[in-house]
């Protein structure tokens, strides 16, 4: 399975641990994002990671930045995106049951390191419920 990554520079430390963590269980890992600490341009990043998993290049991404805000709304432009900012385990679980989302988007200055390891782990293994949460994720595109 291929998980895609963005970054910009406030997740460069958490992504290289992701990214350790994704290969060591067997995952394919496309990297967007920057490999520096410099500062960057989010949109940069989020906007190729977003176009892997809309095109089915990856089967979810993941996006770090700051605050998270600036790379969930960028990749939510796309429209075959659900990227969801979860902030603790219980949003990460949700998002994946009730909203399918296929990018987690992890607020790196708010959250440690340990956690969003962990959000990583729930995203992966948490499967959408569908039922009347599919009714409700079909109506979310605007086409």
């Amino acid at each position: 399975m291929t998980i895609a990554i963005g970054n910009d520079h406030a997740g460069t430390d958490y992504k290289f641990k992701i990214i350790k963590k994704l290969e060591a269980a067997g995952y394919t890992v496309l990297n967007f994002g920057t490999n520096t600490n410099d500062s960057m341009d989010y949109p940069d990043a989020i906007h190729p990671t977003a176009e892997a998993v809309e095109t089915g290049k990856a089967i979810f991404g993941i996006i770090l930045c700051g605050s998270g805000n600036g790379a969930q709304m960028t990749a939510n432009k796309h429209q075959g995106i659900r990227a969801a900012l979860c902030w603790n385990n219980e949003l990460v679980t949700l998002t994946r049951q009730h909203n399918n989302a296929n990018i987690l988007t992890i607020p790196a200055r708010f959250v440690s390191l340990q956690q969003a390891l962990g959000f990583v782990d729930i995203f992966l293994n948490t499967k959408f419920e569908g039922g009347r949460h599919a009714t409700r994720v079909t109506k979310i595109s605007c086409s």
